[in-house]
């Protein structure tokens, strides 16, 4: 963290970052991955964070990793709305495995948790087929499976080609997978990633440690982002995105004011969103959270930028992210962790590069409640109150100097 004592280190930081954001916004985006997939970011419900690794059935049949949680899930994925709203990936990562190959020497479900193997559960159709669903469903694969190259990525030359071949295999079945990769975090401790040659073989790739339930596990993820988005912000866009790990509003260890903050900066990040809570027990105040469409619209925006830390001063952040029709989404988080709610003024002709407001605009807040904050004028000035720990989403549209109408 940066710590800002005086009014010019302020501007001068502030001015550093515009100068980045300038850079970020321009910078051209290396060639995707050809499947014609993640377009934009890709939406599901993962297990790891909120169930783990527990196979233990006998004695926790309610959150042991098996093919009635998935189906429990998948069920609800339906019924819930949260599929109506863009969470259409229903994804297993690891513990699925039976401790041993079978008599072919191919991996394997373990029969008794999934007595009908990953194919039965991949082609389930939830609610007896009133809806014609078909989750997809992602799979992590860890053990070594030397015939098809993909190799435990423990080396640098091993899960380079491990990685490398695996795109390429998963493209010659003519099947529509997105292939998610751990390539940048496996590989940071031995080399530098290079982000254009990974956005070439993933959809999306992990690039920091796992999430936890706690609100210092998101900080520090937030933190790692801003520290290296010159490196990671211009690669992102339709086809490979930047992963930041999972969502985890919904369980036990945020506050509401963080979980909106989880929530907000996932969507101003271009984050792919993959839940991993109990959505059999969820709240209702979670659920709404999460399937709020206004910052999915955000979160999902055909243009494909990535947003990126603009400012911060006095335990303030301010991130912003450039939106299709001429439109950008401003988070104000404040770090501060003691006292209450603080005030941040905002000078409207600093947002959006400067143009977003020029003459005028129309700001809408989005998070922590929505509600209209009207037109505002290039040279006017915004005060926001933000909780501890919390974060004010908005969203700007410019007007047009030849008529009111926004884009």
């Amino acid at each position: 963290m940066i710590q800002l004592s005086s009014r010019s280190q302020s501007l001068g930081y502030a001015l550093a970052l515009r100068f980045l954001a300038l850079v970020l916004w321009g910078n051209p985006r290396a060639r995707a991955l050809d499947n014609g997939l993640a377009m934009t970011p890709t939406m599901g419900w993962l297990h790891w964070e909120r169930f783990m690794c527990n196979v233990d059935c006998r004695e926790e049949p309610y959150s042991c990793i098996s093919e009635q949680l998935f189906m429990q899930m998948a069920d609800l994925m339906v019924s819930d709305g949260w599929k109506d709203v863009g969470y259409e990936y229903l994804c297993i990562d690891d513990c699925w495995m039976a401790p041993k190959r079978d008599l072919e020497g191919k991996l394997q479900a373990d029969p008794e948790r999934f007595p009908g193997g990953i194919r039965r559960l991949a082609s389930y159709n939830s609610l007896g087929g009133k809806r014609n669903l078909v989750l997809n469903i992602c799979v992590h694969v860890f053990p070594f499976s030397a015939g098809n190259s993909l190799l435990l990525p423990y080396f640098t030359h091993c899960f380079l080609t491990g990685y490398k071949h695996m795109s390429l295999a998963l493209n010659k079945t003519g099947r529509s997978i997105v292939y998610s990769c751990e390539w940048p975090l496996y590989m940071r401790p031995f080399k530098k990633p290079n982000y254009k040659e990974i956005r070439q073989y993933c959809n999306h790739w992990r690039s920091f440690a796992d999430i936890s339930d706690s609100w210092e596990s998101v900080k520090s993820i937030l933190d790692w982002t801003s520290s290296n988005q010159e490196k990671i912000v211009g690669v992102a866009g339709p086809g490979g995105w930047n992963d930041p790990d999972m969502l985890v509003i919904g369980n036990f260890g945020l506050s509401w004011d963080q979980q909106v903050t989880h929530m907000a900066l996932w969507a101003i990040m271009a984050a792919p969103l993959f839940m991993s809570n109990d959505l059999r027990s969820i709240s209702p105040q979670a659920k709404a959270l999460l399937q709020d469409k206004d910052v999915i619209a955000i979160n999902q925006d055909p243009l494909g930028k990535q947003g990126y830390l603009l400012r911060k001063v006095d335990s303030f952040e301010v991130w912003e992210r450039p939106l299709s029709d001429l439109a950008w989404a401003v988070a104000i988080i404040n770090k501060q962790e003691t006292g209450g709610p603080r005030s941040y003024t905002i000078s409207i002709d600093s947002l959006g590069r400067g143009v977003a407001c020029n003459p005028a605009c129309h700001i809408t807040q989005i998070l922590p409640v929505k509600r209209e904050l009207g037109f505002h004028e290039w040279i006017s000035r915004l005060k926001i109150w933000v909780n501890p720990t919390g974060t004010v989403l908005l969203r700007i549209g410019k007007r047009t100097t030849a008529s009111n109408s926004l884009f």
